[in-house]
């Protein structure tokens, strides 16, 4: 596997596809580019997942956060892109993209994209004493 940004999220085989399990994957290091301006924007990413049949490669992630760095997108256009192909490469039966974009002009951004698999609905929640 190249150690150079890169669009390609590899996957693989869910260990466990018989069973409701949630992967949660932060990153804390997004970097974009600021489409008007050219400044960086930096942001904490949250990826939370119920997958499917795959699961994706956290190098190839790693790799593909990467990829931003030199590319100008507004938050909520990137946060959404993102989510469409980690979907696209996953399929899960569910997911969620938190983008928390550090402060600028004073004012701090927080974007929430999700997915959700026709029919699948999350299991109810366990009580313990």
């Amino acid at each position: 596997m190249s150690t150079q940004p890169s669009k390609n999220l590899e996957t693989f085989e869910n260990p466990h596809p018989d069973r409701d399990y949630s992967i949660h994957i932060h990153t804390p290091e997004f970097t974009c580019l600021c489409p008007k301006t050219g400044q960086p924007d930096f942001a904490l990413l949250d990826l939370d997942y119920v997958p499917d049949a795959l699961c994706v490669e956290l190098k190839s992630f790693k790799l593909y956060v990467w990829s931003y760095r030199d590319e100008g997108a507004f938050h909520e256009a990137v946060t959404n892109r993102i989510l469409d192909d980690l979907v696209a490469a996953t399929r899960p039966r569910f997911m969620r993209l938190t983008a928390r974009f550090n402060v600028r002009g004073g004012v701090y951004t927080t974007v929430v994209a999700e997915h959700r698999q026709a029919g699948w609905n999350p299991p109810a929640k366990v009580e313990l004493p």
